[in-house]
């Protein structure tokens, strides 16, 4: 009786975001002008530069590998049919997730540059078996190291409640939790609050003797009150120029977004906003594996006017590196910081002692889920273990004020 209810209740929570969201985007803004054409506006037909994550094309001549590049980035977007999820037992995030489909987006990305490198692009037909383990820990299944259950859970030890919209200094403390359980990324994170970037703290978290551990700095900003202050675009420009820029984690007010390039003055963006249904991708090994595949790749990026982004972001580098962290700290303090009064950001090397940071919260060793009964995938929740795997085959501001945690859909 109770599953009943409750599958009753799942059914008039999704019809009823259905009612309130309307029909998905769908990256309207980049194909929705070209119904008739066949052709899609994503990149302005223009001899002009187009920057994606750190790298420059022309418009013109390199269009092709323009798209290319973008479709080889991992496209989060929301979800149906996976295992209900917290207590009212949502089957969808749909109207909640964006934000922590742009995290899966960003964190993706730091995966996809660090393991396979940056010249890696993708085709349908790929089966590596390196890029199958970063897609396999996005699935919306319960076993995957950055499900949405993963991060939906792990964020109610921030007094986030499961369907709850975040924000992008909600997401990064998430995700930095999230990757210590996950041997195989390499990978730690490090959130810079206060808009300060602390040296001591990047390098405890780093350094092991001589060996580096590869870092994803996430920095929040926040960049304006209601709308962004236009002194910081050429900023946030020059910052998705780096070599070393994973994107950005924002959005337009009321929409997540994953921010990876720029043309002119508008952002490139991924859209999470389209409902796909749940399912694996696995090995790729059945027809129906190899299309879910496709659903993790969008050819056509969105734009919008930097003008029209929200003032709450954060800016995102993977230094893979010691010398590569040194190497964009070089660049930050010549060529960003000074763009702009006050600057970005700052840099220093020492932490004030008042600051109220994320180390004080007390977090799980891993969420729990609770799963209902009656149901296949009904088991008690564990990580998978590597060899189970393999065998298988978000800050503050200057002023002192907290960036804004404002909904997002």
């Amino acid at each position: 009786m109770l599953v009943i209810l409750a599958d009753q209740l799942t059914r008039i929570m999704e019809s009823v975001f259905e009612a309130y969201l309307g029909p998905d985007s769908v990256l309207a803004s980049a194909v929705g002008q070209a119904v008739g054409s066949g052709e899609p506006e994503d990149i302005p037909k223009r001899n002009t530069d187009v920057w994606v994550l750190g790298r420059r094309y022309n418009a013109i001549q390199e269009l092709e590998v323009i798209r290319r590049d973008i479709q080889s980035r991992l496209w989060c977007t929301y979800r149906h049919g996976f295992m209900p999820l917290g207590e009212v037992q949502l089957t969808t995030d749909r109207g909640w997730g964006c934000m922590l489909r742009c995290g899966q987006m960003v964190l993706a990305q730091a995966l996809i540059d660090l393991h396979l490198g940056r010249d890696w692009f993708w085709t349908p037909e790929c089966q590596d078996a390196t890029y199958l383990k970063i897609v396999n820990r996005f699935e919306d299944v319960r076993k995957s190291y950055y499900s949405i259950h993963q991060i939906a859970l792990m964020g109610e030890s921030q007094n986030k409640a499961v369907g709850e919209w975040l924000g992008p200094n909600t997401v990064a403390q998430i995700l930095k939790k999230l990757v210590l359980f996950d041997d195989w990324c390499s990978l730690v994170v490090h959130v810079a609050m206060d808009s300060t970037v602390v040296l001591d703290d990047v390098y405890s978290l780093c350094l092991e003797g001589d060996a580096w551990k590869p870092l994803l700095l996430i920095i929040p900003l926040r960049l304006g009150i209601s709308d962004i202050n236009p002194i910081y675009i050429p900023a946030l420009k020059r910052c998705l120029e780096l070599d070393s820029s994973c994107g950005m984690i924002g959005g337009r007010p009321n929409q997540a977004l994953y921010f990876l390039g720029y043309v002119e003055d508008e952002v490139l963006y991924l859209d999470p906003h389209t409902t796909q249904k749940t399912g694996v991708v696995g090995q790729k090994t059945s027809s129906g594996e190899q299309e879910h595949d496709e659903t993790y790749h969008q050819k056509h990026a969105a734009r919008l006017s930097f003008s029209a982004m929200d003032p709450s972001l954060a800016v995102c580098f993977l230094c893979k590196t010691s010398d590569s962290f040194q190497q964009l700290l070089d660049k930050l303090r010549q060529e960003v910081l000074g763009m702009c009064s006050p600057a970005l950001f700052e840099i220093s090397q020492t932490r004030a002692v008042d600051w109220d940071t994320a180390e004080d919260i007390e977090w799980p060793t891993m969420p729990d889920i609770d799963w209902p009964a009656g149901t296949s995938d009904s088991d008690s929740f564990a990580i998978v273990e590597e060899s189970v795997r393999d065998g298988d085959a978000a800050g503050t501001s200057s002023s002192g004020s907290k960036p804004s945690e404002r909904a997002v859909v």
